[in-house]
């Protein structure tokens, strides 16, 4: 598999000869500015975890220009159909679902969620998805949770997806043991240094988890890493 990065949460995984893209938010992203453009993403699949901003801001225009299949939360996927958005599949905490990229299961996260201009969008989730090329966890923005434990517990996770900028989500303390939770060596750092409040030490972030025997990769923008 794999997974290159777009800046804040946002980024795409090819597996099973699929590509599939999280929390579209490039455009508006001050970190991508001139680095990343909407024609540079053609996914068969959209997951959203969630309905800010910064993780839905692109989903219509890239939604409308590729097609692909956009998953996400009841109020989400009832959002973008009024947005002219068609290839939809609802889905909400517990359930999972196959597709033609692999099965998604949608998990707890512990985060606040409103669109644009302030309405109800849903619970926030993260997602587990399983593809013939292995399976990932992407928590979406989340503090630390228990329930955790149990995705360790029933998934064999090639890599996770997380959160690190702390302030409104996990911080590095935080993702680290979410990492031990859900059983991966490999994390992604996400949401990070796109803004003032989530500014981190990269150095000390990455010392940290290289302590405890994982390896976290925080990447530039465009940078891919295989698992």
């Amino acid at each position: 598999m794999k997974l290159t990065y777009f800046g804040h949460a946002c980024f795409q995984v090819v597996a099973n000869g699929k590509t599939i893209l999280f929390d579209p938010f490039i455009q508006p992203n001050p970190i991508a500015a001139g680095k990343v453009k909407i024609s540079d993403v053609q996914p068969d699949a959209i997951l959203i975890s969630h309905g800010h901003a910064d993780h839905l801001a692109d989903a219509v225009e890239i939604a409308k220009a590729s097609d692909a299949l956009v998953v996400a939360n009841w109020e989400i996927i009832q959002w973008l159909e009024s947005k002219g958005i068609s290839n939809t599949h609802p889905m909400n905490h517990g359930g999972a679902r196959s597709f033609p990229f692999g099965r998604v299961k949608m998990t707890n996260a512990i985060h606040s969620s409103s669109f644009f201009d302030g309405t109800y969008a849903g619970n926030p989730g993260g997602f587990i998805v399983e593809t013939s090329d292995g399976s990932f966890y992407y928590s979406g923005d989340t503090a630390l949770t228990m329930d955790m434990q149990l995705i360790g517990q029933a998934h064999n996770l090639r890599f996770a997806v997380l959160p690190v900028g702390d302030n409104f989500t996990m911080g590095p303390a935080d993702a680290l043991k979410a990492a031990e939770f859900v059983a991966v060596e490999d994390v992604v750092g996400v949401h990070f240094n796109t803004f003032p409040p989530i500014q981190i030490d990269c150095e000390s972030a990455e010392t940290l988890f290289a302590n405890a025997g994982k390896k976290l990769h925080l990447l530039d923008i465009k940078q891919s890493v295989e698992f």
